[in-house]
């Protein structure tokens, strides 16, 4: 069978609708569309329009791509359906029904027809990355392995929603202080480039010698009014050389070791990366992946070069017959607590079990850290703002209050 994204009218209503199916043919999707009821008036293969996107720019194609709250959704539901003992590709032909995201649909069309083709459910998996990552594919392999596939598919589901709840929650702390200090730049640079050079006009004919702060606020209001497009070239220029700059080895090297020991927000970095990893690791571990394996693929969650340049030296150790906790310790880049719990967990054959307990004491830290921050973030914020209209309101009263006392 073929995936087609359609477009057709409701022959009841006329009320224009659109989907994606699946079909033999287009003849095939058009006799379907007609039983429920739809007249189709377009249809488009998956692959022709594979082909139409390598040639057009879609802007809004990142919004509708399937976040990890949909993959997880959707790896819950399968686990469901493989359990209660449906087919492999009657449980992906059901998921593709129940589904929203179109690009979800299309994808779960492809991994069903290689499926179907005889291809592995974890190969079919590994054609499609950016929706299924390593992480995913691996322990799908192992579960398919071990004849466990909706234990590894329950697993997966629990950790993929439990690693997007821990970024809904530092997204959603995060949210307010960052929009207010979006707010309080844009009307602190009104106020400097349309209402203060109004109001300080009128000192120009004073004849006296204005206090140092006014002289101040003047010269950085003509600034800005006169220049602001040099100083929007900067700020772009500056995050453009930035970006660039961060892409480099050595750039992203030197800035996620910064990270790291950045004042305030180094220690949140550096304890969300461990927990991710161990979170990771301990996850493929139990699902029967190899512990290379698994430390190759627990280094890419890191999201911080330094830390997996560690790791990388880690599996190499590992090769050579060391354990995993003396070269994490010997690099004094984790946490003393994380490789000492290795450790005992080596020791003790409980290695899953405590990289676990790492990550869920390491998790509830971050939430504990970063709700903190935030909650001393706003009233500074606050006080900042205040500063700084203070400081303008200051600068343009006092001279208006020499001058009305001079009057009198």
């Amino acid at each position: 069978m073929a995936v087609y994204e359609y477009r057709g009218l409701e022959i009841r209503s006329g009320k224009a609708t659109k989907g994606v199916r699946d079909a033999e043919s287009p003849k095939a999707l058009r006799t379907l569309l007609r039983k429920e009821g739809v007249m189709l008036t377009e249809a488009t293969e998956e692959k022709e329009r594979n082909r139409r996107a390598k040639r057009d720019i879609d802007l809004f194609a990142t919004l509708r791509r399937a976040s990890a709250s949909d993959v997880a959704i959707m790896t819950r539901q399968l686990s469901t359906l493989v359990r209660a003992g449906v087919p492999l590709i009657d449980s992906l032909s059901a998921l593709m029904e129940q589904v929203e995201k179109e690009s979800l649909v299309r994808v779960l069309g492809q991994v069903r027809e290689s499926v179907n083709q005889g291809i592995a459910f974890a190969k079919s998996l590994e054609q499609h990355p950016r929706v299924f990552p390593a992480l995913y594919s691996n322990m799908v392999a192992a579960g398919e392995a071990s004849g466990n596939l909706e234990g590894v598919l329950e697993r997966l589901a629990d950790f993929m929603e439990g690693q997007a709840r821990l970024k809904n929650k530092v997204v959603a702390a995060m949210a307010y202080p960052v929009l207010m200090s979006f707010v309080g730049v844009v009307v602190v640079s009104v106020l400097m480039v349309t209402v203060v050079p109004k109001v300080t006009a009128i000192f120009d004919n004073l004849g006296q010698a204005l206090p140092w702060y006014t002289q101040l606020l003047i010269f950085v209001s003509r600034g800005m009014a006169n220049y602001w497009w040099a100083i929007l070239t900067v700020v772009v220029g500056g995050a453009y050389w930035f970006q660039r700059w961060k892409k480099t080895e050595k750039g992203r090297l030197s800035w996620d070791t910064f990270r790291l020991h950045a004042p305030i927000f180094g220690r949140v970095n550096l304890l969300a990366s461990v927990a991710r990893f161990s979170r990771t690791l301990a996850t493929l571990l139990s699902s029967g992946v190899q512990l290379l394996q698994a430390m190759e693929i627990g280094k890419n969650v890191l999201e911080n070069a330094r830390l997996e340049g560690v790791v990388a030296e880690a599996i190499g150790s590992i090769r050579e017959g060391e354990s995993i906790a003396e070269p994490l310790k010997r690099s004094k880049a984790f946490p003393p607590m994380v490789t000492h719990m290795i450790n005992v967990g080596e020791r003790t054959g409980q290695l899953e079990q405590m990289l676990e307990n790492v990550a869920r004491a390491y998790e509830a830290d971050v939430e504990t850290k970063v709700v903190a921050l935030t909650s001393l973030l706003e009233p500074m914020l606050i006080l900042v703002l205040g500063g700084v209209v203070g400081f303008i309101v200051m600068a343009i009263l006092m001279p208006l209050m020499q001058m009305n006392e001079l009057v009198q």
